[in-house]
């Protein structure tokens, strides 16, 4: 089914979004030209001007943060017509905005979507990815209708929903003296060189204060570098330049088919969390949203825990109470 939407608030809502004309078109896969002619039409039907383009940055007028506010809810009227629609017929039709923190996207959501995408074809998924501060912003912008996040929200404007166990342990090269260990004690730690996500990153974020909890603080932490993704800490393990925390869900496939790390415990430290679903605060999510939720839930039995030794396992999928 082709979106309703109106082209020209299409690209209204993603030059506001962005705040950047160039980025709407990357985004667009516009031309720059044809973006700023859309916005220019679009002022002309109304008579307003919807963007201050002074300043070094552009920013919406009085009157584009009201047309904002009333495309956002055009967009969520016309998106849950489409589902509406499609299910007269029995079948979901549309776009499903979905937004999630690395780990997630790598290596959960891949398969859920294609599982998701078998039961209906005619639904198009849309995936971003950043970390968890970058997709709880896209959750309270609506930039996307569903989150999954790997660290708490810390945002008054978005509920969240726990939805997939997971946990973090320590990754150290095969070649690395605490190779042949079981375990090292917590001091041993804090001289370590440590490999960790970059600041914004819930991952970082639990990994600090689960070792503040253990009176390892992280001023006396032996950081030698700062990575944006869980393949770039696997890499630089295996490279031998440091130790690093990761996912247990990202190295499940590593340690069934063979890797260059090994997973060492420290003692006294066990950090477990949970996955969020994240969603804007206000009514539940509708739709296409509601519909990937319940799919979620419906695999409440399959048992999704944290995956042993390479093997993936089952684990609980919470359901959001109303």
């Amino acid at each position: 089914m082709a979106s309703l939407d109106n082209f020209r608030l299409v690209v209204f809502r993603t030059v506001a979004g962005q705040r950047s004309f160039r980025k709407a078109a990357e985004e667009l896969y516009l031309t720059q030209p044809a973006v700023s002619l859309q916005v220019k039409a679009l002022e002309d039907d109304l008579g307003v001007q919807l963007f201050d383009r002074t300043g070094p940055h552009i920013t919406l007028t009085a009157a584009g943060s009201v047309l904002l506010d009333y495309s956002l809810h055009i967009h969520a009227l016309l998106a849950q017509a489409e589902h509406d629609i499609a299910a007269l017929g029995r079948e979901h039709a549309g776009q499903l905005a979905l937004g999630a923190s690395t780990t997630i996207a790598q290596y959960v959501l891949p398969r859920l979507l294609g599982e998701f995408r078998r039961e209906h074809p005619r639904v198009l998924p849309t995936l971003i990815s950043g970390n968890t501060e970058h997709i709880v912003e896209a959750v309270e912008q609506q930039k996307v209708e569903l989150g999954f996040i790997e660290g708490p929200a810390r945002s008054r404007d978005v509920k969240t929903a726990p939805f997939l166990a997971d946990e973090l342990v320590l990754i150290v090269s095969t070649a690395h003296e605490w190779a042949e260990l079981e375990s090292i004690p917590r001091s041993e730690l804090a001289a370590a060189p440590l490999l960790m996500r970059e600041r914004g990153s819930g991952t970082r974020r639990i990994i600090e204060l689960a070792l503040e909890k253990q009176d390892v603080r992280r001023r006396s932490l032996h950081v030698v570098m700062e990575l944006d993704s869980t393949e770039a800490i696997k890499s630089a393990v295996e490279a031998g330049l440091g130790v690093g925390f990761v996912s247990r869900w990202s190295i499940a496939k590593d340690l069934r088919l063979g890797s260059g790390f090994k997973i060492v415990e420290v003692e006294g430290l066990r950090m477990r969390r949970e996955f969020l679903i994240a969603y804007a605060k206000g009514p539940e999510p509708q739709g296409l949203a509601h519909e990937f939720l319940s799919f979620l839930f419906a695999r409440a039995g399959m048992r999704r825990t944290p995956p042993e030794g390479g093997k993936a396992q089952a684990g609980r999928v919470h359901k959001i109470r109303k």
